[in-house]
């Protein structure tokens, strides 16, 4: 067997991805009405929907029904061979069955269709052959015909393939769009995730709260504030006035940089003298994604939690959001 070069090997992989491109965009071309019908039947399914397939149309089946069931759709797949030998038992009137197979022809995917039928379960197909059986007893099919595989031989699945995943896709984000899924949505079914994490987690379940909360009097001297900066171990105290409300912030810069202008004459100064007024605030219902980006954009590493009377609640400290996987 003759060994190609690295050039002949780049250029070979150059074809075969603009073989399987040039298979989506005319894929794209054939959209019609069928395809809008699935969408609507898929979305006012009262059950699930239940993808098949065999072989390499049953791991593009198994990969569209994750992303169904990531977009809030209850998607399961069944294996066609398994479906003929007892599993049909879990398809029920109430489903629908998205049903994948190029030829339209494979032996196990035709074999339940007398099943679907006889229980009057609605089946969607998706082939590349239009007068297939599958295709003729479906009572939606989507075409995904390609006029070549990318292989050179033309016979290993390849553009076929790509053309049934990305129609997948396709019938996935015109799902998100139809039942106006967001991303608290999908945050909700991705708690584990990034963005999950980013889109639930509140400034109000990281913040320190309570009697953790560094906080002196406006007229406490400076030598109790550093007491207090130094026991919460924030690296800061909140100054507030006779009623409890924030004037202020002293942090251990504010504390250093007054010590350098003013040496031992700091301790002898109260603590609305060394304080920052006005520190950045945030509320707690907000997202901790927000309180990290306000900490980004003025250089900070802190943010006091007030109420809607500007009353302190908590202090959130960037650590806490970065220990979360929120970045």
């Amino acid at each position: 067997m003759k060994t190609k070069d690295s050039k002949e090997i780049i250029e070979e992989a150059k074809r075969v991805l603009k073989t399987e491109a040039q298979a989506i965009l005319e894929l794209a071309g054939t959209l019609d009405s069928g395809f809008a019908a699935a969408v609507d039947r898929i979305h006012c399914c009262k059950g699930r929907v239940i993808v098949t397939g065999m072989g390499k149309s049953g791991l593009v089946g198994k990969k569209i029904a994750a992303t169904f069931s990531s977009v809030g759709v209850a998607s399961h797949f069944l294996h066609p061979a398994e479906a003929i030998h007892g599993d049909l038992g879990m398809v029920k009137g109430s489903d629908l069955v998205l049903a994948l197979s190029n030829s339209g022809e494979t032996e196990e995917v035709v074999a339940i269709i007398p099943h679907l039928k006889r229980f009057n379960v609605f089946l969607v197909a998706m082939s590349g052959n239009p007068a297939s059986t599958l295709a003729g007893a479906a009572d939606i099919h989507i075409c995904v015909k390609v006029r070549q595989e990318a292989c050179p031989m033309g016979i290993v699945p390849t553009s076929s393939t790509t053309a049934a995943l990305a129609m997948g896709d396709a019938l996935a984000v015109a799902l998100i769009k139809k039942k106006g899924f967001g991303e608290e949505d999908f945050a909700c079914l991705h708690p584990g995730g990034s963005l999950g994490k980013k889109l639930l987690i509140k400034v109000g379940d990281l913040m320190v709260k309570g009697k953790n909360i560094p906080r002196v009097p406006e007229a406490a001297g400076m030598a109790d504030a550093v007491v207090e900066i130094s026991s919460k171990k924030l690296g800061l105290a909140l100054v507030t006035d006779r009623a409890g409300a924030v004037k202020g912030i002293i942090t251990d810069g504010d504390l250093r940089r007054a010590i350098g202008r003013r040496g031992k004459e700091v301790f002898d100064m109260k603590a609305a003298d060394v304080m920052t007024g006005n520190p950045k605030t945030i509320r707690a219902g907000e997202l901790a994604a927000k309180a990290l980006s306000v900490m980004q954009a003025h250089s900070i590493t802190s943010l006091v939690v007030v109420d809607a009377a500007g009353m302190p609640e908590g202090i959130i400290h960037i650590h806490d959001i970065l220990k979360k996987g929120i970045a």
